[in-house]
């Protein structure tokens, strides 16, 4: 039985091959490598080709006898899916429906979905539940309710599948071997961190006139090894349940931006140089967990702090300026 994971090559997904080999899983990566990289498989068997070729998908699933898929494959900046929303459609969901029309066909009934806490929008009560309305405040959340929804009426076909909400993961590996490229990533900590490493880069935070007690947003900040764990206990559930289930993953705690820049002067023992710019659009102002269901249902629940968090990355970073180049 083989884990077939899409977008393995990514930042969550590198980490999710890790944890699931850790758990004696047979894994294989299906990655285009644009905006994945091939050393962060650390020599897993990594395939470089897109989701919606059907016949390469096809192909893999007999030859490596893929029982179950996690899929991370998809575009993921908001501000990017704001000015491009035609690609983030195609990428995302159009080629998401291409591969899962391949799963069908070759009777894969596991599948595992990189989905987003943006689905929220701003929600009406934080710690936020999955029973909140959805009210997506980004073309990029669209395109992430939208396979969400296309899961749910798979379910009667056989497809029984687990959708991740991730709140805001961060951090990199414990032993420091792979992480986030900051030169493609738009999240916050990779800005935060190349503000305090690298003097030629500018960094903006967007917005200080929400409402919120600093003026800035909040944001759930979970460790992406802790969220790479989740995808674990996700295919166990799916294993013995087999129901759909929709779940959000995060810590339950809210940190504002101010907050988190204070924090990273303490790890850093210096100031993080930045500006203030203007509100980014799709960005809500407080969203942070209740994360509940999965630690009664998926039997997780995050282990790292926010310390934790920004030591991780300084690490990492301080080390690989240039990502894995």
């Amino acid at each position: 039985m083989t884990t077939l994971v899409t977008g393995g090559a990514g930042y969550i997904g590198a980490h999710t091959v890790r944890a699931l080999k850790n758990a004696s899983r047979d894994v294989v990566v299906l990655d285009t490598l644009e905006r994945g990289n091939k050393q962060a498989v650390l020599g897993t068997k990594l395939i470089v080709g897109d989701i919606a070729d059907q016949k390469l998908v096809a192909k893999i699933c007999r030859k490596y006898k893929v029982a179950e898929v996690v899929h991370f494959a998809a575009y993921k900046a908001v501000g990017e899916s704001m000015t491009s929303p035609m690609k983030y459609w195609q990428n995302n969901v159009s080629s998401t429906l291409k591969l899962l029309e391949t799963l069908q066909a070759q009777n894969i009934s596991r599948f595992v979905f990189s989905s987003s806490a943006s689905v929220y929008g701003t929600p009406k009560t934080s710690p936020t539940t999955e029973n909140e309305s959805t009210n997506p405040e980004s073309v990029y959340a669209e395109t992430k309710l939208a396979v969400e929804n296309i899961l749910k009426s798979l379910t009667a076909g056989g497809l029984n599948s687990v959708s991740l909400r991730y709140f805001n993961a961060a951090g990199a590996s414990s032993d420091n071997k792979i992480g986030e490229d900051w030169t493609t990533s738009q999240n916050l900590i990779p800005r935060v961190m190349r503000a305090l490493l690298d003097d030629k880069f500018k960094f903006e935070v967007f917005g200080n006139d929400y409402k919120t007690p600093d003026g800035t947003c909040i944001r759930d900040y979970i460790h992406v090894e802790d969220l790479a764990v989740a995808h674990v206990k996700a295919l166990e559930y799916l294993e013995s349940a087999r129901n759909t289930l929709v779940c959000n993953i995060g810590t339950g705690n809210g940190t504002s931006v101010t907050q988190l820049l204070e924090m990273a002067e303490e790890v850093a023992k210096r100031k993080v140089p930045h500006t203030i710019g203007a509100r980014r659009a799709g960005d809500p102002v407080s969203v942070y967990a209740d994360a509940t269901l999965a630690r009664k249902v998926l039997n997780w629940q995050s282990t790292h702090d926010l310390r934790s968090i920004i030591e991780s990355a300084y690490n990492w970073h301080s080390t690989h300026p240039n990502g894995y180049r």
